[in-house]
């Protein structure tokens, strides 16, 4: 889910203060080292918005256990979504590869929440453009059920079981001023 929706200001619970996303940040970047047996040929790609620090986030700690740094970037979906005809309004990000390209590396998509899948498979739509990974992983903060799609995270900061109506958003330091997870 793109953005904090307004109603969770007002009667949102978080369900994630800012230790609790440092902690689950640092889970998944040492996850993602022992699965990739070391930083070797990996990318992180952070999907707008809130992906992309994450990316950052998860690439820095992985730099501090491995001592070397690991290629991130962005990568805009927008003009891939399914969903284009029904909202075209969607603002254009940039994409943002990484110097050497996806090409035999093992690319790990970040993103904030995941929910219906959609979004993901605009993003392996949007990576097949880019070139041919040797494999590609999926990193989220919070997985919050309801798929659409056969979609699944190889990395999770939580699982946050919901009811389809309610809204789960993420706030972080970079886009809103601080960190955390909220439900309602």
């Amino acid at each position: 889910m793109v953005g904090v929706p307004t109603e969770l200001d007002e009667h949102g619970r978080a369900v994630m203060d800012a230790r609790d996303v440092s902690r689950a940040l640092t889970r998944i970047a040492h996850e993602i080292l022992e699965r990739n047996r070391g930083a070797t040929d990996l990318v992180l790609l952070g999907l707008p918005t809130r992906g992309v620090p994450l990316a950052r986030r998860i690439a820095q700690r992985i730099e501090a256990v491995e001592g070397a740094p690991v290629a991130t970037g962005s990568l805009d979906v927008t003009l891939y979504r399914d969903d284009l005809r029904r909202q075209p309004t969607r603002g254009v990000h940039h994409t943002e590869v990484p110097p050497g390209g996806v090409d035999g590396k093992v690319v790990v998509l970040v993103d904030d929440v995941l929910f219906s899948g959609r979004t993901v498979r605009a993003a392996l739509d949007a990576l097949a453009d880019l070139g041919r990974p040797a494999a590609v992983r999926l990193a989220v903060l919070v997985d919050r059920g309801h798929r659409e799609l056969p979609i699944r995270a190889d990395h999770v900061g939580k699982n946050l079981p919901s009811a389809l109506a309610e809204r789960v958003g993420c706030r972080l330091e970079e886009t809103d001023g601080r960190d955390e997870v909220l439900i309602g």
